[in-house]
């Protein structure tokens, strides 16, 4: 059985971009299906996600065409971990910080073996023609990875936090009389876009958007949006930016505007992580 399931998880992983509570039955000649969970693409339907991984399958893995995936999507990663934990899902693909912090808090879930890991790097978004905005993003996430400073706010807020600990809120100092630009966060990738209980925006997320702002002049007012809003916030007007987009770094497998729908831009990456799978403990 754990041959099986990490069959499928290693075919899984080689291909995508991003559990029962009782243990399944084996499928007769290792054949089946596994249920995949996966936070909402914005520029793919579930449906047209479905066939490009059916494709990527048979292309990458010949041999393992026996063994397929279905993909489901959901727009808040605490519905997605609620699914794995009543069956509807045998294992969810999120990133390796995710995974990390999240069996950290579960005694019932592990993150499951792979031959292969792929990577997404992760940037703004913004509304095509925002120009000026786009440019002094990516001058700040520029000077950010050339001084270190991304590099040291990961550390400090998700490779080296303490096992267990909360990322905390990082205060954006008000600029006074500067422009103010809405900065939506989904808080769905702790610790890397955190949520605290009490709704604040808090971990990495907060304290990227602080450095940016100091650095940009201007000031960021912080709106709290469910992932499969991104799209429609900056289409709306209700927000100026969305943080975050993945881009997969590796687009063979994958199309890199995979979460980039039409009129939105995307900045510089200001960030970089593996994906994996976690699943129940059998």
């Amino acid at each position: 059985m754990k041959k099986f399931w990490a069959a499928i998880c290693a075919a899984c992983l080689l291909i995508t971009g991003c559990g029962g509570s009782e243990k399944p039955a084996e499928p007769a000649n290792n054949v089946g299906k596994a249920k995949i969970g996966v936070i909402t693409h914005l520029n793919a339907s579930e449906i047209e996600y479905n066939e490009l991984m059916t494709k990527l399958e048979k292309m990458y893995r010949p041999s393992k065409a026996n063994i397929s995936a279905e993909y489901k999507y959901f727009d808040k990663m605490n519905d997605m971990q609620l699914a794995l934990e009543s069956g509807q899902i045998d294992m969810l693909s999120t990133y390796k910080n995710v995974a990390e912090y999240m069996i950290q808090r579960s005694d019932n879930k592990e993150i499951l073996p792979s031959e292969r890991y792929l990577e997404d790097s992760f940037c703004f978004a913004l509304r095509k023609g925002d120009t000026i905005l786009q440019n002094e993003l990516n001058k700040a996430i520029k000077d950010m990875t050339v001084d270190g400073t991304l590099s040291k706010l990961s550390k400090e807020y998700i490779s080296e936090l303490k096992e267990g600990a909360e990322p905390p809120a990082v205060p954006i100092t008000k600029i006074d009389g500067a422009e103010t630009i809405k900065v939506a966060v989904t808080g769905d990738l702790p610790p890397f876009d955190l949520t605290l209980p009490d709704g604040t925006p808090a971990g990495y997320s907060t304290a990227v958007l602080s450095e940016i702002s100091k650095r940009i002049g201007k000031n960021i007012e912080i709106i709290d949006i469910d992932s499969a809003a991104r799209a429609s916030i900056l289409s709306s007007k209700g927000a100026d930016v969305v943080f975050w987009v993945s881009v997969p770094k590796d687009s063979t497998l994958l199309p890199d505007n995979i979460d980039q729908p039409e009129g939105i831009a995307i900045s510089e990456p200001y960030y970089h992580d593996l994906i994996t799978h976690v699943g129940l403990k059998k």
